[in-house]
């Protein structure tokens, strides 16, 4: 720790002369210029509505926009550069300056095509992991990496008959990250073959590019381990202790993910399925909505308002759950109606018929039929029975075309929705006293 400091102490004696702080202040306004000419450039209409367009053009455009600012800075420095190379002056300063913009633009240029590659899944870690890469490759520009892992690798902890120190640790958290990345980088490729392999249904693709995806990352936090020179045999305590944490605290979170592959394989639950959550059978619509992705721990569940839920995958295996297009699509609606004794049942019958005709979702084949369900306190009930092939467009919405349709009807023939009434009679009794007295 004493030599690095001794290190820095030394360079920063030689930044105080008025060549190098008139190469630093040439630096810093670069940089300031740079950064005010990015932000402008990004942030114009135009830019703006690059980065949300699709295609290798417009993920051009976006990766130009990104490191607008390093391409300024590395322009501008070099231009002073030149200008003092030209007078002859000192630019020792500039000249390093030069090469570190430079390893800045290709790095984040780097860190932008491996964001692409896996999906956007590091999207908004590109200038960290951008800042944190720069600044090891230029500790080795400088001369300070070695001195500093020395100094890094001097404070830790005796852990029996190895040292645990904070060079070793970051060593680990760098290795395991890259063999991390390296595994997501070819889960993303496998999945995205697996998903054109259209002999495979949809279900198995997605069980099968998860599992891989799992196993990939879970390898690759081992080949980690391993390749940053930690003795795996040590970790026996902290694997059992990770075991008692699954079986008792985290044995909903494993029993969720357990439960997504189960979905996976027998393909009961699929993307694309419309699915609604009740207590009983039936054509009920309570928490109707279309899956819209299966996720290790949970399933994303899209309703009509544009709600997306978030259900676990424990919650689909362990309760009941209506799916509409498991094999066929098509579903029966009842319609319940009642009519007054006064009016005809048989003619009540046939308009109900009459409504279910034109309506273009209604099936034809089967075709829709009425029926007298029973007889109560205040008319008939009628049933009015339909089928459709397309609940995904909605349930309810078919109900209320029809039921309309029955209401016109209804007032066009003079057919009777009864209205519940009660009727009270009072009779006078000759052994009142009114009626002695009268």
């Amino acid at each position: 720790m004493q030599e690095l400091l001794r290190n820095v102490g030394r360079q920063l004696e030689a930044l105080l002369t008025p060549s190098s702080l008139l190469q630093i202040a040439a630096i810093l306004v670069a940089v300031l210029l740079a950064l005010w000419f990015g932000r402008s450039v990004r942030g114009t209409e135009r830019a703006k509505a690059a980065i949300v367009q699709r295609g290798f053009q417009a993920r051009v455009t976006e990766a130009i926009l990104i490191v607008s600012a390093h391409i300024a800075a590395l322009v501008m420095i070099a231009a002073f550069g030149g200008v003092l190379h030209a007078i002859k002056a000192e630019s020792h300063l500039v000249d390093l300056a030069i090469t570190l913009a430079g390893l800045m633009l290709l790095i984040r240029l780097a860190v932008y095509i491996v964001r692409i590659s896996l999906g956007n899944r590091t999207k908004g870690w590109g200038d960290t992991i951008t800042f944190v890469v720069w600044g090891v490759l230029a500790l080795h520009v400088l001369g300070w990496f070695d001195p500093l892992v020395q100094a890094l690798d001097s404070v830790g902890i005796n852990a029996g008959k190895g040292k645990i120190t904070l060079w070793s640790v970051l060593k680990i958290l760098f290795t395991v990250g890259a063999f991390m990345l390296v595994a997501i980088w070819i889960a993303r490729w496998a999945e995205r073959r697996l998903m054109a392999m259209q002999g495979l249904a949809l279900s198995m693709r997605i069980g099968i590019a998860k599992f891989a995806q799992a196993f990939l990352i879970g390898l690759s936090i081992l080949l980690g381990l391993n390749a940053s020179g930690l003795d795996l045999t040590t970790l026996n305590v902290l694997t059992g202790a990770i075991g008692i944490g699954l079986g008792f605290g985290l044995q909903a979170i494993a029993a969720n993910f357990v439960s997504g592959f189960v979905l996976l394989m027998d393909r009961s639950i699929k993307p694309g399925d419309v699915i609604s959550f009740t207590g009983t059978t039936g054509t009920t619509t309570e928490g109707f909505g279309w899956v819209q992705e299966l996720r290790g721990r949970y399933v994303v569940v899209r309703d009509r308002d544009g709600v997306e839920t978030l259900v676990p995958n424990q919650h689909l295996i362990t309760n009941p759950v209506i799916n509409w297009s498991y094999t066929d699509p098509r579903v029966r609606l009842k319609l319940p109606v009642r009519v007054s004794y006064d009016c005809d049942p048989e003619k009540a019958l046939a308009i109900l018929l009459k409504a279910a005709e034109g309506q273009p979702r209604i099936l034809r084949e089967p075709a829709p039929v009425s029926r007298m369900m029973g007889f109560n306190d205040y008319g008939f009930d009628l049933e009015l029975r339909f089928w459709i092939s397309d609940p995904q467009e909605g349930v309810n919405n078919v109900r209320s075309d029809v039921n309309r349709q029955i209401w016109r009807l209804f007032q066009e023939n003079g057919i009777k929705i009864p209205v519940a009434q009660r009727e009270i009679s009072v009779h006078m009794s000759d052994r009142s006293p009114i009626a002695r007295d009268v």
